[in-house]
């Protein structure tokens, strides 16, 4: 894991990233990506003036940089990832000031050969996407992505049983850095008011306990996430008569990232980011299948 440069790569680190899933996209074409830009930044500021025209290439409020990241994919057959950067400069600003970004967003696929496969040549493969920043321009940029690509964008929830895995997977990680605890947040169903549960386990036991449970290093199976899992509500009931598994798993914290079953994720650590963004690969493919 982790082929991807780390400084190329910070700006993805630490950063709340809404996941969406994406259909394959309809010809499109990398070496046209600052032409698509331009378009792009018309369309924002066509939406932003009520639909008025806004022609192509003049300065506007609002600058779109897309470019491509090579580093973010997992094999030969994935797609290179595109970055959609989105920076504003104010009117009375000058023009040597930088540019503010609001926005960013990203397509990339790691290890998402079993849709390339699948699908005819017209079509480029880039089915997860992640995006930081207001709404209101992520429902622009998707808008604009989906007429000009004939593409379909999906909020990409995760299940308590994919939460599972991923606490599993980032618990049983080795860091070269102190690691932070391994927490899980459960929603207590049926209340009149909503409660919540936090259960914190010291990074070393978790990993302690996982590398007990788990038979062959690199491979996981859903046995041994049951266990781990069982291993775990076993001793939270032991201290507080509490059956967690009545519980919703809501959210997962680990130092490699954490993830919240509405489908929003931060990436902590560069070591095990193109892992993370397997994971997730698979889960938005799984939703377009």
């Amino acid at each position: 894991q982790g082929n991807a440069d780390p400084q190329k790569t910070e700006f993805l680190l630490r950063k709340a990233w809404t996941l969406y899933s994406v259909t394959p996209l309809y010809r499109f074409c990398r070496a046209r990506l600052r032409g698509y830009a331009r378009l792009l930044s018309a369309f924002i500021a066509a939406e932003k003036q009520k639909g008025l025209a806004v022609e192509v290439g003049v300065d506007l409020d609002i600058k779109v940089t897309l470019s491509s990241l090579a580093e973010l994919r997992g094999s030969e057959q994935d797609q290179a990832a595109v970055l959609v950067q989105l920076s504003s400069r104010s009117r009375a600003s000058s023009r040597s000031s930088e540019d503010k970004l609001v926005w960013s967003g990203w397509f990339c696929s790691v290890y998402g050969d079993d849709l390339s496969e699948s699908v005819p040549k017209d079509f480029t493969c880039l089915p997860l996407f992640l995006s930081h920043g207001p709404e209101s321009y992520m429902s622009m940029v998707g808008s604009w992505f989906q007429k000009t690509f004939d593409c379909c964008f999906c909020r990409l929830a995760i299940s308590p049983l994919n939460l599972s895995w991923m606490v599993a997977m980032w618990a049983g990680c080795k860091l070269d850095t102190a690691a932070s605890a391994v927490e899980l947040v459960f929603s207590v169903p049926r209340l009149s008011q909503p409660l919540d549960i936090s259960y914190a386990i010291h990074p070393e036991d978790a990993k302690a306990l996982w590398d007990t449970i788990q038979k062959t290093p690199g491979e996981i199976t859903q046995e041994e996430v049951d266990v781990f899992m069982d291993c775990l509500y076993a001793h939270f009931h032991r201290h507080f008569k509490i059956h967690l598994s009545a519980a919703k798993l809501v959210k997962v914290s680990t130092a490699v990232a954490s993830a919240h079953c509405n489908g929003i994720v931060k990436i902590l650590h560069s070591q095990y980011l193109s892992g993370v963004l397997m994971l997730l690969t698979e889960l938005a493919i799984s939703q377009i299948q």
